[in-house]
């Protein structure tokens, strides 16, 4: 690098409805303010020097200040003519795991590349997925559903060991969860894209072969991104192929599991229970047949985020890239632009 300090713009976005953060809270918790990145500058003092910074708000500088910026870090922003707008512009990093809301990158240049803050959600993930398991196998959506409907009914359940559990996505978010149930002696299938093996998996299978476990499945795990190879990959079919005793966990994206066909089975007592966390569009509408389906439970994306510290978190892992990126040396958490995540 030369001596010339490296701009950084760093883009902020208020919350609104149809979009993250979608509510006050959630503005308030993934906000970059100047304390909190000079709180963290200080901790990485052999960067202060060769770095100056712009913190925004949504549209309010960013052309401008991007006209001569070489790192956005951000969440989401207009991608369109940014290779005109931002013609320095060498790295891209987002404050969240998914980046499927900026596929497809073709709106990137070749020399910039774009980094993840995969890992920074996965303790926090790693309790909600155990507690959603444990939910469902104590009936816990049934008995609030009984709750509502004002029932006072016992629903007895055993302990979990020796129940299957099949994790679609082995990453940070899902593989923190198999740490935690696999020390209850469930027997755990994993399912990745290559069939890389996974500590606390019995086996690991890959996308292709997922037909093969379903039926056999006591709790369906889905902790995946949404990429060209995930969409609708739990269907009305794949559905189908499941016990009526089988719960269901969703922390990845909408888009892999058939929210519709989900609604009609537990509507039917064709499927125990399910746990959605997260939704193609956030809030949910109030019209929206989820709210009323029995047998669910909705969470409000809130499966990975740590309250009060998450962006002090994100920031470790980018001023951790950012000595590497000042050394010219390769990033951590890269995004393979072809493969979407």
């Amino acid at each position: 690098m030369t001596d010339k300090k490296i701009k950084i713009h760093i883009r902020n976005n208020h919350w609104k409805a149809g979009s993250l953060p979608c509510d006050l809270e959630g503005e308030i918790n993934n906000t970059i303010t100047k304390e909190i990145f000079e709180k963290k500058l200080k901790v990485f003092p052999e960067v202060k020097d060769k770095i100056e910074y712009l913190i925004d708000w949504d549209d309010d500088n960013f052309e401008s200040s991007l006209s001569n910026s070489d790192i956005l870090l951000g969440w989401n922003f207009p991608t369109k003519e940014i290779k005109n707008i931002a013609p320095n512009l060498k790295w891209i990093h987002v404050i969240s795991a998914g980046v499927n809301h900026l596929y497809p990158f073709d709106w990137m240049s070749e020399k910039c590349v774009l980094t993840n803050s995969s890992g920074v959600h996965a303790k926090k993930a790693g309790e909600f997925g155990l507690m959603s398991i444990l939910m469902l196998q104590s009936h816990i959506t049934k008995i609030v559903t009984n709750q509502k409907n004002k029932e006072f009914i016992s629903l007895l359940s055993k302990p979990i060991a020796g129940k299957k559990v099949i994790v679609v996505g082995t990453g940070s978010l899902g593989g923190s969860m198999i740490k935690h149930i696999a020390k209850l002696d469930v027997e755990v299938i994993g399912v990745n894209r290559k069939g890389r093996s996974v500590d606390g998996c019995s086996k690991v299978i890959t996308f292709d072969k997922i037909d093969e476990v379903l039926p056999v499945a006591d709790f369906l795990y889905l902790a995946v991104p949404q990429t060209n190879e995930t969409i609708g990959l739990i269907d009305k079919k794949r559905l189908d192929m499941l016990k009526p005793s089988c719960g269901i966990v969703n922390i990845g994206r909408e888009t892999v599991l058939d929210y519709k066909a989900l609604c009609e089975k537990l509507k039917n007592n064709e499927i125990a229970g399910a746990i959605l966390d997260v939704f193609s569009q956030e809030p949910i509408p109030k019209e929206s047949e989820l709210w009323d389906t029995p047998n669910l439970i909705i969470t409000p994306h809130v499966s990975s985020d740590s309250e009060g510290n998450y962006v002090e978190m994100v920031l470790d892992i980018f001023f951790e890239n950012l000595k590497l990126f000042l050394e010219n040396k390769e990033l951590n958490n890269l995004i393979d632009k072809k493969l979407g995540y």
